[in-house]
């Protein structure tokens, strides 16, 4: 089918988190903007996915508001380069920086860095109320410098952002007319890190402890009927970690992507029981699910998480953009019309 003649297809996006990996998931987006079928209702996200949506949702909106979608096409693509951009700047004064003998190799990894070492071993010793008493997080400037909080609620596509209440462990979702530095930075504060972030008078974590990304407000509260997930952590990796760094990241991996694994289960088990008539029943038996992923992200380590250089998030984009285009050359036609990934093998997992 030609691109230029297709009907357009609503779709939801749902973004997961991963610190600077978050870059991948920038590069999917970037390629999806030129697609001119693809119409987005809305998108669920979790810290790096969070800020990617919600810097999206806002370089639309100049576009918009003069009723040009090119024009707002290209703002959204010009935001979320600004945006990374700024981490990359930002993280130039940053103790975490690769070795000459990494840099040398061409390897994308702090796995030696005596800054990230020192660092780890500090987390297990003492809390971020005990090293950083002022609470200072470097994104917060990056998200009032990129992002004018105050217009999201005008943005036409809907924005669910989760962080984690530290203390019910329940996700909160945030969204378009909640959204503030804080809710982001809610979603995105890694516990060993950070301070949690108290918003309402409620201290938050990660989202990814809760939903990483939630799923069920795309399904219940949107149009569309087609889900696009960009799933950074790798949900299947070969062999047996051995060393303590493979351990730790593969216990993250797992930890992360649990809460998305049982939603991707529940939304297969009422696509099978439920009703398909009206009401409940009818929204998830019409869920149409997909996904863009990337061996590439296998590849890399839990410390590459915390490497903003410019290159690397530079290469970290340009294979989101491949993986991207690789799933509109072998699924794009499947978008509005069936599911490219199946549910039930979730189910068969359980």
């Amino acid at each position: 089918m030609n691109d230029a003649n297709r009907e357009p297809v609503l779709i939801d996006l749902a973004l997961q988190g991963g610190g600077a990996h978050g870059a991948f998931t920038w590069g999917v987006l970037d390629r999806l903007l030129e697609v001119p079928w693809l119409r987005l209702d809305g998108i669920s996200g979790t810290s790096a996915g969070a800020m990617n949506a919600v810097v999206l949702a806002h370089g639309l909106l100049e576009g918009i508001a003069r009723r040009d979608g090119e024009a707002a096409r290209a703002g959204a693509k010009a935001a979320l380069e600004g945006f990374w951009r700024r981490v990359s700047n930002a993280a130039m004064m940053s103790p975490f920086q690769r070795g000459p003998l990494e840099i040398m190799a061409g390897r994308w990894t702090l796995d030696y860095s005596p800054a990230f070492v020192a660092v780890d071993l500090a987390s297990r010793l003492f809390s971020p109320y005990d090293v950083n008493i002022t609470g200072f997080n470097p994104l917060r400037r990056i998200l009032e410098e990129c992002v004018d909080f105050s217009r999201l609620k005008e943005a036409p596509i809907k924005l669910f952002v989760t962080a984690t209440n530290v203390r019910t462990g329940r996700g909160r979702i945030f969204r378009n007319a909640d959204l503030s530095p804080d809710a982001l930075l809610a979603s995105a504060c890694l516990p060993t890190m950070f301070q949690a972030v108290e918003i309402d008078g409620d201290p938050y974590w990660d989202g990814g402890y809760s939903g990483n990304p939630t799923i069920t407000p795309l399904v219940r509260e949107c149009d569309s009927a087609d889900t696009i997930l960009v799933q950074i952590n790798p949900i299947e990796r070969p062999g047996t970690p051995r060393t303590a760094a493979e351990i730790q990241n593969r216990l993250n991996e797992v930890s992360f992507n649990s809460p998305l694994m049982k939603e991707l289960r529940m939304a297969a088990l009422l696509r099978r029981v439920a009703d398909p008539g009206t009401g409940e029943g009818a929204v998830w038996a019409r869920m149409r699910v997909h996904r863009i992923a990337s061996d590439f992200m296998t590849e890399l380590s839990l410390s590459s998480k915390l490497l903003a250089e410019w290159g690397f998030l530079c290469k970290l984009r340009d294979e989101g953009r491949r993986a991207a285009d690789e799933f509109l050359e072998r699924h794009g036609a499947d978008v509005g019309v069936r599911s490219s990934l199946d549910l039930d093998t979730f189910l068969a997992e359980a």
